[in-house]
């Protein structure tokens, strides 16, 4: 099968052929209509997140955010058939440790991750582990595109609104405009929020109207905080952030109301190395609260594709273009410049 692989950091992906896979017991393979190329993919390749355990060992096939068709199966995989069109969470669970049986499985002690644990879906062809486990079936109306789309940022950004509590009426900022807020933006919206986008392009805020924001700050050329104060006259009632680079850490801090949540859903870069100070007197002073979100647990998928499948939410509207499985470099060039609007998804192998 062809597959792009990543042979070195910050070095140009190599589309080339590799034995097709096999699955283990466990385990099914599955033909991929469509990949989605992630920000996280470029982080990976940029040699980032080592503090985070999530440095992958070379080569590798990146890709996380996938849908397709089940082409094999291992013996011991229950409830699954051949030709089943499915999707995956970005991250493994075990099926087995306290938080896979507490329904969160998004904090699985043995977590993995596509594309950094082991070969992703830049490729033909996907091995998901722990199939019955891991496995998603796609609703009708639901399509692999639909499905890659989903896949990481979309539903990682649906997660941190519904961490963050939100309700009808109130106040949600969003910081930063990517994949990740655009899904955070327009899930508050349809969840009846007054959304406030922040971002430096102005591109991305056009978008970010378009998807709900009915108020947009340009943090090149206003001052974030003093801004989202001014408009939801004493703060918002939650912050996401959405990016996480120390300035839009704080800034979502320091925009919040008294009783405030912020939720913190962007990973941060080299620069942080994963550590951000925090105006500890203020969360205190102010009672605010400090909430992080990964990924979305593996039970909640039914009602985030339900709702997709119903056109309620609209995944499929942040697809900036289909690319081709030898166009993965151009994709993260344009990234390292911060250049894409939306999601590139591959679907022609």
């Amino acid at each position: 099968m062809k597959a792009a692989r990543m042979v070195g950091f910050r070095q140009p992906l190599v589309v080339e052929r590799v034995p097709d896979p096999t699955p283990g017991p466990d385990d099914a393979v599955v033909r991929v209509d469509a990949s989605g190329i992630c920000r996280s993919d470029w982080h990976g390749w940029m040699g980032d997140w080592t503090w985070l355990g999530l440095s992958p060992q070379l080569p590798i096939t990146p890709g996380h955010e996938f849908g397709g068709e089940i082409v094999a199966l291992g013996r011991e995989v229950r409830d699954f058939q051949i030709g089943d069109k499915v999707t995956v969470p970005f991250h493994y669970a075990c099926g087995h440790c306290e938080h896979c049986h507490a329904g969160v499985p998004n904090r699985c002690d043995h977590v993995g991750i596509y594309g950094f644990s082991w070969d992703g879906s830049f490729a033909e062809y996907v091995v998901v582990r722990n199939a019955t486990m891991n496995l998603i079936r796609l609703p009708e109306g639901v399509d692999a595109l639909t499905a890659a789309a989903v896949g990481c940022r979309f539903m990682t950004g649906y997660h941190g609104v519904m961490r963050g509590g939100v309700k009808p009426g109130q106040w949600v900022a969003v910081h930063g405009a990517g994949g990740v807020g655009l899904s955070a933006i327009q899930t508050a919206y349809a969840v009846g929020a007054r959304v406030i986008a922040v971002d430096v392009d102005g591109e991305k805020l056009a978008k970010a109207r378009a998807e709900g924001a009915c108020e947009v700050v340009n943090a090149k050329t206003q001052p974030v905080v003093e801004a989202i104060r001014e408009i939801t006259k004493g703060g918002a009632h939650v912050s996401i952030d959405a990016l996480g680079i120390r300035d839009t850490v704080l800034n979502s801090v320091l925009s919040l109301r008294k009783g405030g949540r912020h939720v913190q859903i962007g990973l941060t870069t080299s620069q942080e190395g994963g550590f951000v100070p925090l105006p500890m007197d203020l969360i205190t002073s102010c009672e605010i609260e400090v909430v992080g979100s990964l990924g979305i647990p593996h039970p909640d998928y039914a009602g985030l594709l339900a709702l997709v499948a119903e056109g309620r939410l609209q995944p499929r509207n942040l697809v900036e273009r289909e690319v081709r499985l030898e166009d993965v470099n151009e994709v993260f060039d344009k990234m390292t410049r911060f250049e894409t609007k939306g999601f590139n998804v591959i679907t022609a192998f």
